[in-house]
C-alpha cells in the first residue's frame, strides 16, 4: 500500500508551486501551503510538519517526523539535500531570556520572537534529531551528525557534530560527479 498522496491530492492542497515527481505522505501536516514552493523529485515522509514560508529545491528528502517552521522569514533548501528523521528547522523561535513571555497562546505584545531566514545549500545532509536555529546558513556540502545543535553558520564541505555543532573534518566532494550523472538522465 502506498501512503503518498496522488498528484491530484497534492494539487488540491494549494501550494504556491509544485514540481514533478513529488511524493508527500498522507500523514504529513502542511500549514499555509500558499507560502510553500516545491521543486522536482521531492519526498516528504510520514508525520512531517511544514509551516510558513518554505522553498524546496529538487532532489530533496525530508524523513519521518521532521518539522520545518518557516514563519514569514522563510526556510530555503537547495537541491540534493537530505533531512533525516526527527530534524527540526526553525526560522522562528521564542525568546528564552525571560524578558518576554512565550507560546502561541500569549498575545504578541507580550512576546519577543526571534525570526530570521534559514538557508540550507546544495548537498547538505542533516543527521537524525538535529536542530537548526533561526538565521543559520548551512553552506554547500556540509554534513551534520545525529543530535547536532546547529546555531551558527557553517563552512562548505565540512563535517560537523555536537551540541553546539563543531567542525571535525572535511567531506568528500565525489558526490558532485554523481550530480552530473543524475542531471544527464
Amino acid at each position: 500500500m502506498d501512503s503518498f498522496l496522488s498528484k491530484d491530492e497534492i494539487e488540491k492542497i494549494g501550494f504556491k508551486s509544485v514540481g514533478k515527481n513529488v511524493k508527500i505522505s498522507s500523514k504529513a501536516s502542511i500549514y499555509s501551503p500558499a507560502e510553500i514552493q516545491i521543486g522536482n523529485n521531492v519526498r516528504i515522509d510520514d508525520f512531517c510538519i511544514l509551516s510558513g514560508k518554505i522553498l524546496l529545491g529538487s532532489f530533496i528528502h525530508i524523513a519521518a517526523y521532521s518539522a520545518l517552521y518557516g514563519s514569514a522569514k522563510g526556510i530555503t533548501i537547495d537541491d540534493y539535500v537530505n533531512i533525516s528523521s526527527r530534524v527540526c528547522i526553525y526560522a522562528i523561535s521564542d525568546d528564552y531570556s525571560g524578558e518576554s513571555m512565550t507560546n502561541p497562546m500569549v498575545p504578541d505584545e507580550f512576546k519577543q520572537l526571534i525570526s530570521e531566514p534559514v538557508h540550507i545549500k546544495k548537498h547538505v545532509i542533516i543527521g537524525s534529531t538535529s536542530v537548526v536555529m533561526p538565521g543559520v546558513v548551512l553552506e554547500e556540502g556540509g554534513c551534520f551528525g545525529a543530535f547536532s545543535f546547529i546555531n551558527k553558520n557553517t563552512q562548505s564541505w565540512g563535517k560537523y557534530v555536537g551540541i553546539p555543532v563543531k567542525r571535525i573534518g572535511e567531506r568528500s566532494k565525489k558526490l558532485l560527479e554523481y550530480e552530473k550523472l543524475v542531471e544527464e538522465e
